[in-house]
């Protein structure tokens, strides 16, 4: 079993972030504010990734599933990802996206979670594409908002965070520390191995320790990882400081909590989809078939109960 954890659909980009609105430009193309900058191939006229694009990608790989995340940096788009799992149940699980600051937001999304139809919960919280920079000064652990927390327990579904990089406010490590302390039966997936940089590894020990405490959250019995986004696109294949990161949390957390994905389409621009498949081959392959199985399907299969 092959899961991509970590994937996109979206009828259009339609999203905002820090730097503005963000649509389709088309032929793979969006426009950022007033900024155009290339998403991902000219797979088509317009700038969409259907399920059926996705599922020609899994196809074309051989993965078996994916888990469709979303954030503001697209555009909210549950019903689009439902109806895509209705169509494909034994391939494809939708996350909801969740604003947890958005006025008035509360009742809408208690009632799109109870409806039992989400296979997760995704806060896109980093600064440059997602809450943070939306809602300067917001805090994960904010008294204001445990409402959220409280929902995702009795739905019982994991909390997936992508809490950008160590030089972002959106960093709470700590705070994402006593949440899962406090929430022991809450499943929590840091999104991107907690985004390492070679540039900080190379220039700035204090943040590369705070990417290495992040790391250890990892510890803690409710807390995973996934690897998508992983590579320093600078690098030549096969990207050796990304196994880097890769083997330094797995000895750190052992197999057991890290999630292949892949972050398509966004990442499609710079390999293609079987190529991101065979550098995790290469980045675990002296790990045994147990452990190679976890990374590859079998923690994901675990943590969103597919």
């Amino acid at each position: 079993m092959i899961v991509d954890a970590h994937s996109h659909i979206f009828p259009s980009v339609n999203g905002i972030i820090w730097a503005g609105k963000t649509t389709s430009a088309g032929y793979g193309n969006i426009r950022v504010g007033d900024q155009t900058r290339r998403l991902f191939p000219a797979y088509n006229e317009r700038t969409e990734y259907t399920a059926e694009m996705l599922i020609a990608h899994l196809d074309w790989a051989g993965v078996d599933k994916a888990v469709l995340l979303q954030g503001t940096f697209y555009g909210e788009c549950n019903a689009f990802a439902l109806e895509a799992a209705d169509r494909y149940p034994d391939r494809l699980f939708a996350a909801l996206h969740a604003d947890p600051w958005r006025e008035d937001y509360r009742n809408a999304f208690e009632g799109l979670l109870e409806t039992g139809r989400f296979c997760a919960v995704k806060i896109e919280f980093s600064e440059k594409t997602g809450l943070s920079g939306l809602y300067p000064g917001a805090r994960l652990d904010d008294e204001g908002i445990e409402w959220l927390w409280d929902a995702v327990r009795r739905a019982s579904v994991p909390l997936v965070l992508d809490l950008g990089s160590a030089e972002q406010p959106s960093y709470q490590t700590e705070a994402v520390r006593r949440l899962a302390e406090r929430c022991d039966d809450l499943k929590i997936v840091i999104a991107h191995l907690g985004q390492p940089r070679r540039w900080v590894e190379e220039g700035d020990p204090d943040r590369w320790q705070m990417w290495e405490q992040q790391i250890e959250l990892g510890k803690l019995p409710n807390v995973w990882f996934d690897v998508s986004s992983l590579p320093d696109w600078e690098e030549d294949f096969p990207y050796l400081s990304a196994k880097r990161y890769l083997r330094q949390a797995i000895d750190v957390v052992g197999p057991g909590k890290i999630l292949w994905g892949t972050d398509q389409p966004g990442t499609l621009q710079h390999q293609s989809y079987p190529t991101f498949l065979r550098l995790i081959e290469l980045q675990i392959e002296d790990l045994s078939q147990e452990e190679r199985g976890m990374i590859l399907g079998g923690n994901a299969v675990e943590v969103y109960k597919l």
